[in-house]
C-alpha cells in the first residue's frame, strides 16, 4: 500500500506565529477623561448659580451687540477692580447677586438694587408707595430681608420717607455699599464662581485672539453659541 503525501509548501509551520492586533489606549486617557468631568462639574455650578439671578432667568454675561465684543470679553477682569465697576455691569451685578443668594445673604445687594429702581421713579403717588414697600422690607426692625445699618442711619431714612424724595434712601444705601465692599465683595472675588469665569472668558479671548486680530460678526456670534452652550 503506497503512503500518499502531501506537501503544502505554502504553509511554513516553523514560522513565528503573528500575535493578534491589540488597541492600545494612550496612557493619560483615564486622566484626560477625568479632567473633563471635572470641569463639566464647574460648569454645571456654574450655570445653576447663574440662573438664579436676575429672578431667575437664564442669564448669559456677554451683551449681544458685536460692536461691544472686545468690552464684553475684558469685562470680568475689571469687576475686580472695584465694587463700582462689578455693580457697573448687567452682567456683574447678575453674577454678584447669585453668590449672595448661594451665601443666603442677598438682602444687602437686593436692597442696593431696590434703591436704585426708587431712583428712577417719576410719579409722586408711586414714590410715597414705593418708599413705604422698600422700608417695611429693609429697613424696620425684623423686617423680612432687614439689612444691617445703624440705628442712627434707620431713624434718618424713617423720618425721609414721610416726605419721600429721589434721595431719601441715599444714606442706608451708601451704609450699605460700604459694608458690602468690606465684606462680601472680597468673598466673591476669592470664590470659586468668579474664578472660574473668569478662567473661561481669559480662554475664551486668548482663543479668539489666536485666531484673529479684529472680531468678525460670524466669530461673535460663535463665540455666544458656544457661551451659551457652556451655560
Amino acid at each position: 500500500m503506497q503512503t500518499v503525501l502531501f506537501l503544502f509548501p505554502q504553509l511554513n509551520m516553523s514560522a513565528p506565529k503573528e500575535e493578534p492586533y491589540r488597541i492600545i489606549k494612550p496612557e493619560n486617557q483615564e486622566e484626560k477623561k477625568g479632567n473633563k468631568n471635572r470641569l463639566k462639574d464647574k460648569r454645571n455650578r456654574l450655570s445653576l448659580l447663574l440662573q438664579k439671578a436676575e429672578s431667575r432667568e437664564i442669564f448669559i454675561p456677554f451683551p449681544s451687540k458685536p460692536e461691544k465684543t472686545n468690552t464684553s470679553l475684558d469685562e470680568p477682569s475689571k469687576w475686580g477692580e472695584s465694587l463700582d465697576q462689578l455693580l457697573a455691569h448687567k452682567s456683574g451685578l447678575g453674577l454678584f447677586r447669585a453668590f449672595l443668594q448661594s451665601e443666603y445673604s442677598e438682602e444687602n445687594i437686593e436692597f442696593w438694587m431696590a434703591c436704585e429702581e426708587y431712583k428712577k421713579i417719576k410719579s409722586p403717588a408711586k414714590l410715597a408707595s414705593k418708599a413705604k414697600k422698600i422700608y417695611s422690607d429693609f429697613i424696620e426692625t425684623d423686617a423680612p430681608k432687614e439689612v444691617n445699618i445703624d440705628f442712627h442711619t434707620k431713624e434718618v431714612t424713617n423720618k425721609n420717607i414721610l416726605q419721600p424724595t429721589l434721595s431719601c434712601f441715599d444714606l442706608a444705601q451708601r451704609k450699605v455699599h460700604i459694608l458690602m465692599e468690606k465684606d462680601s465683595y472680597p468673598r466673591f472675588l476669592k470664590s470659586q464662581l468668579y474664578r472660574d469665569l473668569l478662567k473661561q472668558t481669559q480662554v475664551e479671548h486668548n482663543g479668539h485672539r489666536r485666531r484673529s486680530q479684529s472680531f468678525t460678526s460670524t466669530a461673535l456670534l460663535q463665540t455666544q453659541a458656544e457661551f451659551t452652550a457652556w451655560l
